[in-house]
């Protein structure tokens, strides 16, 4: 019998299979998240001509559920902290399907909103969930690579929903077929979690509820690992969920900064994302071509990922966020800048989407690794949750610039100074990378 914590073996050693199972569901996870949230804009020129409403209405519309994602991700996540990544994690899914298939039968916009805010919350709580299992469940050299490309599945996500969306648009004209599509698609993704993704061994260290060692040496056995005698002497006493732990001394500094960086780059990001197709259909373009050049621009975004991953192998991740979130700026500036036909459209938002994914990306690698194991899921949340009102302003805050006359040129530049301020945000943070523990 093994009496090793665990979590040094499975830092140190090389990563069983059941641990990349893990992270590649968690991965599929994300990808559901990026068709989740991305649903809406591929439905937005449906919207907009069966109901009638305006670009303003309709950049409140396409907030929704990011405003949702916010809350889920600080509440969820906390949760997460308190009865384990698996169990946030399969509520997370089933509020997701729920409000999914609830979106597909809305009858006016105002019960549309109010069911895109419901899924936000299971998008915001499942995204804090994954990275902490990613985390936890990868080995220390291997870390980086692990959550970049669980980051990296949002955009692929995207990319095959899109594609998808796009078919199921063409063949019906509804647009209630891209929810309804999504909603069946994440119900799915319950039995898989229940069979391939236990919970992590950080958490069940760290809690130790009930039946902790036994779960402990399944997981361990399973991955062709000596069974513990006994759990290991506690690191520290669990305590109450409590707020002002993510600015205690030492850890102040790092958490409003991530929280500035993470926000003023999802005003960007999501900016780009959730306005292509309606910015592309107000061309004259029609609305299947319009989520054609939202998929390139996951097509870059998911290259982008890929890239930065790769890279972080040989280069640190901060630097490389810093530069992808520079040349973001400029890749979303560059979009608006009076190019009229579909394949410049799409050349320029697959720029805009590689550099400002792999923003995304990395920035996932730098909060988890900012946290201890007690508040890794919180801290994720509090950092996204508080984050993502960023991005819930972009797609808003463009909204209204459209609707007072503002070119798109213009409102391209403005928007695009939020990653670059997200940058400059990211550059100032002392960062120290905390042990997966």
């Amino acid at each position: 019998m093994n009496t090793t914590d665990p979590r040094a073996i499975i830092a140190r050693e090389p990563m069983h299979s059941r641990q990349v199972i893990a992270i590649a569901v968690a991965t599929a996870l994300n990808a559901l998240d990026g068709f989740d949230v991305l649903s809406i804009s591929f439905a937005a020129p449906g919207i907009a001509k069966d109901w009638g409403i305006d670009r303003a209405a309709l950049g409140l519309v396409l907030s929704m559920e990011l405003i949702g994602m916010g809350i889920g991700a600080f509440f969820l996540g906390a949760m997460a902290d308190r009865i384990g990544r698996r169990p946030t994690i399969l509520a997370c899914l089933v509020i997701m399907a729920s409000g999914m298939f609830l979106a597909s039968v809305a009858p006016d916009v105002t019960v549309l909103s109010a069911f895109r805010l419901f899924t936000g919350l299971g998008i915001g709580g499942m995204l804090a969930a994954t990275n902490a299992i990613v985390a936890e469940c990868s080995n220390a050299r291997r870390r980086n690579l692990s959550v970049a490309i669980m980051a990296g599945g949002y955009p692929m996500g995207a990319i095959v929903g899109g594609i998808i969306a796009t078919l199921a648009l063409d063949a019906t004209g509804r647009w209630q077929a891209v929810f309804e599509f999504g909603a069946l698609i994440t119900a799915l993704f319950i039995p898989l979690v229940l069979w391939l993704v236990p919970e992590t061994i950080a958490f069940l260290l760290h809690k130790r509820p009930a039946g902790a060692l036994d779960k402990i040496n399944r997981t361990m056995v399973r991955q062709g690992r000596a069974p513990l005698a006994e759990l290991p002497p506690r690191d520290e006493a669990p305590t109450r969920f409590s707020f002002g732990a993510f600015f205690a001394p030492g850890i102040a500094g790092v958490t409003l900064l991530l929280i500035l960086a993470y926000f003023s780059h999802m005003m960007t990001f999501y900016f780009l994302v959730k306005w292509i197709p309606k910015i592309v259909v107000d061309m004259g373009f029609p609305p299947a071509s319009a989520g054609g050049v939202l998929v390139w621009a996951n097509v870059g975004g998911a290259s982008g990922s890929i890239v930065l991953s790769l890279l972080t192998q040989k280069i640190g991740v901060r630097p490389l966020v810093i530069g992808a979130m520079i040349c973001g700026a400029i890749g979303v500036t560059v979009f608006g800048q009076g190019f009229t036909t579909l394949a410049s459209l799409s050349v320029i938002a697959c720029i805009g989407g590689f550099f400002t994914n792999a923003a995304t990306a990395g920035l996932y690698a730098v909060i988890a690794q900012s946290f201890p194991a007690s508040l890794r899921a919180g801290g994720t949340g509090l950092v996204i949750g508080i984050g993502r009102a960023g991005a819930a302003m972009g797609p808003i805050m463009a909204g209204l610039l459209f609707a007072s006359g503002t070119p798109l040129a213009v409102v391209a530049i403005i928007m695009g100074c939020g990653t670059l301020v997200g940058g400059i945000a990211l550059s100032l943070v002392r960062y120290r990378e905390s042990a997966i523990a």
